[in-house]
């Protein structure tokens, strides 16, 4: 991934940003410094949160990374999986329905989710939603593809 342009945000964004984050994973990120690094080879743009890659945005939409997600932890919009998806999960592989234990019922069809592990609740990808939260636990079908995961570009980006 090659950095194109780095710039810090002005504090109007940073609210407009702060509060996208907290409307769609009631996450209240919070930093000292936010800037953002725009990225010529890839579909995702970064923001530092001081220093550290806690957002992204694909497309202008902004979404935690597995890093922001795991330091200001979502209490919406969560899919949460069993120890037998993990693995899958963690290497990049779109949720099946078999695999989820639990799914936030707020969570409508293209909305970006935060997939964690049930044991420790730690978030291992970021996702979009396929279907609506109250459809996601069940026997078959794919229902979150995964666009971020642990150990991925994004996920191992530094600058």
């Amino acid at each position: 991934m090659q950095v194109k342009s780095r710039h810090h945000l002005r504090s109007d964004a940073i609210s407009s940003l702060q509060e996208s984050l907290s409307a769609a994973f009631g996450s209240e990120v919070t930093g000292d410094s936010f800037e953002l690094v725009e990225l010529s080879d890839t579909p995702f743009d970064v923001i530092l949160v001081d220093g550290e890659q806690l957002i992204a945005e694909l497309d202008g939409e902004p979404f935690l990374t597995v890093q922001g997600a795991n330091e200001f932890p979502p209490t919406e919009s969560v899919v949460t999986v069993d120890a037998g998806a993990v693995s899958f999960v963690s290497n990049g592989a779109d949720v099946m329905r078999p695999g989820i234990v639990e799914a936030d019922d707020g969570i409508e069809p293209d909305n970006l989710v935060a997939i964690a592990e049930e044991t420790h609740g730690k978030i291992l990808a970021i996702g979009r939603a396929l279907e609506d939260g109250d459809a996601m636990v069940g026997d078959s079908g794919k229902v979150v593809e995964s666009i971020h995961h642990v150990g991925d570009d994004l996920y191992t980006f530094s600058v």
